[in-house]
């Protein structure tokens, strides 16, 4: 397969590893848009959330408790968060894999652009 993130959940391209499940790996995002930019990733390869089923409804929420999870060892819990799915070209996906950003450690202006 081709996709960038398969290739890093296979261990084929190094990555900064933070955590990893049977599910789901964390890793810092190589272009980060905030001081702390994580990426939850399933190992499930799901090109967009427009392709998730109901069946993915339990590998979603385990991303998102591990999100949560993660902001409280980063200690941004507390001062607060943002978690985004991008979905598609025009919503700024680069990687057609779906993945969970993690973004915290300034103030996160609204709208996000």
């Amino acid at each position: 397969m081709d996709c960038l993130f398969c290739q890093i959940i296979e261990g084929k391209i190094p990555s900064d590893l933070l955590y990893q499940d049977d599910q789901i790996v964390i890793f810092s995002d190589i272009n980060p848009q905030a001081p702390i930019h994580k990426l939850i990733v399933p190992r499930k390869h799901i090109a967009t959330m427009n392709d998730a089923t109901a069946e993915d409804a339990a590998l979603i929420g385990h991303m998102v408790l591990s999100a949560q999870k993660l902001a409280k060892q980063l200690s941004i819990a507390e001062e607060g968060y943002r978690l985004v799915w991008n979905t598609n070209k025009g919503a700024g996906q680069a990687v057609f894999h779906i993945h969970l950003h993690l973004l915290g450690g300034r103030v996160l202006h609204w709208p996000p652009g």
